[in-house]
């Protein structure tokens, strides 16, 4: 199937299975769009010739349009058929190496966010700290867990893992003295309000952390309404010039501002311009998932506002990359000739398999949003998986597992979804989240025409 739309004045063709893009003209996209329609060359020609005839297409330009469309057709870069169907369940199997751990270094924040899914930090249960003797295990857990894997990543997170950072750097150098032994190679990365860095967090996280998520929702408005210490008190002006000294020190090295947009900021897209204004350049920024008993729930008359605001940010977006002055947005971050392999884009991010959540005590969960929830206790750091009933429920979790994915032009852009996210809205981890769909297939869109223009414009 083919996805066809107009935005920014490009005209955009997705072949859904071989994910090819095409960036046509207006008659070439009339073209195909009858053509998906089924109409016969005869009628097309009709077609076409009575709405552009007066502008100079000739009838041998409408053939020549249908041969080049032939020849793509041929190719297989046009209404291609789906081949990976019957491979499915082959590709999520190579996903049973463990590669990556979520240490839950902190069950408890210094603030009291009140959207947060985790419940302020405590995740339904009790605060506490991970020792540095857990999360030890945690890493040999991992090393002995990953056969045929080099490169391991390790996300400190919480809470608020600054509550616990002695642990986390004594943790960073424990991997960094077994991982020569081991033919491993540690990625530490970490996750954080804000609130406790300082230049010792700077200076070692710029040495040895390959990633950084700082915490941002955007205007001081929208970051005090919802983002509070436990008194109330907003968080804005307590973080933002630690996070502007934070990215000015880290140069190059990776880093991403990481807001959540709800129904009181449906107009988001000027916080992203906001903290883009503010001197960052790589931003991101979600949408709430909560019960829709909550005020600040999105609010499915929200959507059409929501998916405007993705096309202002995305026409925003490339005005400033002609202007030289651009920034990177995470989810219009899309490589069309080097993305994901096929087995990746089929499978999905790896939950339970692949990735796994530590919590202070060692228990086991198959990501970091199932964390509490006793159904999904895996087990532990110590006796290992106890729980193989579990991880079953994922192993058949992939883009095909989900019927309503069947003649979705972004499947292969998301592999199906948020296992935890379909868990919570339908209670399979195989279902979906609808509201989440629209959004993503919006955000798809907005990416592929900005990756269209760019290499249209030339622009870097």
């Amino acid at each position: 199937m083919i996805h066809a739309y107009k935005m920014n004045g490009y005209n955009i063709i997705i072949d859904q299975n071989s994910g090819s893009v095409h960036s046509v003209d207006e008659v070439a996209f009339d073209i195909i769009v009858h053509l998906d329609a089924k109409k016969d060359e005869n009628e097309i020609k009709r077609l076409i010739l009575q709405k552009y005839g007066s502008a100079g297409v000739t009838e041998q330009d409408v053939c020549d349009c249908l041969a080049e469309i032939d020849e793509l057709i041929k190719d297989g870069r046009l209404f291609s058929k789906d081949i990976f169907k019957e491979q499915a369940s082959e590709f999520k199997g190579r996903q049973g190496v463990l590669k990556a751990l979520c240490l839950h270094v902190a069950h408890g924040c210094n603030l009291a966010c009140k959207y947060c899914f985790a419940g302020k930090g405590e995740y339904a249960g009790p605060k506490g700290l991970m020792s540095f003797e857990t999360g030890k295990r945690a890493l040999d857990f991992l090393v002995e867990n990953s056969p045929g894997r080099r490169n391991l990543e390790v996300d400190f997170f919480g809470g608020e893992p600054l509550l616990n950072w002695e642990v986390c750097k004594k943790l960073v150098e424990y991997g960094r003295s077994i991982e020569k032994a081991a033919g491993k190679n540690f990625r530490f990365t970490l996750t954080t309000n804000g609130l406790l860095i300082n230049d010792d967090v700077i200076d070692f996280c710029n040495r040895e952390m390959g990633n950084v998520v700082l915490s941002l929702d955007g205007r001081k408005s929208v970051q005090d309404r919802l983002r509070t210490s436990p008194s109330g008190a907003g968080s804005y002006d307590l973080i933002v010039d630690k996070f502007k000294r934070f990215a000015e020190k880290r140069g190059e090295k990776e880093y991403y501002i990481r807001g959540t947009y709800t129904h009181y900021n449906t107009d988001f897209s000027k916080d992203v311009l906001h903290m883009a204004e503010l001197g960052f350049k790589e931003l991101s920024i979600e949408p709430v998932v909560c019960s829709d008993r909550e005020d600040y729930a999105l609010k499915d008359s929200d959507l059409p506002i929501l998916k405007k605001q993705y096309e202002l940010l995305a026409t925003e977006m490339l005005k400033r990359a002609r202007a030289k002055n651009g920034f990177n947005f995470y989810h219009y971050m899309i490589d069309l000739e080097g993305g994901p392999c096929i087995v990746k884009r089929v499978s999905g991010c790896g939950v339970g398999s692949e990735y796994l959540a530590v919590t202070p005590g060692g228990e086991l969960y198959p990501c970091h949003q199932f964390v509490g929830d006793e159904k999904f206790k895996l087990g532990d750091i110590y006796k290992g998986i106890t729980r193989p009933d579990v991880i079953s429920r994922f192993k058949n979790c992939n883009v095909y597992s989900h019927s309503e994915c069947d003649e979705c032009f972004a499947k292969f852009y998301c592999s199906g979804g948020c296992a935890a996210n379909a868990y919570h809205y339908s209670g399979s981890v195989c279902g979906i989240y609808p509201f989440g769909c629209e959004l993503h297939r919006k955000r798809i869109e907005c990416a592929i025409m900005l990756s269209v223009a760019k290499v249209q414009e030339g622009l870097d």
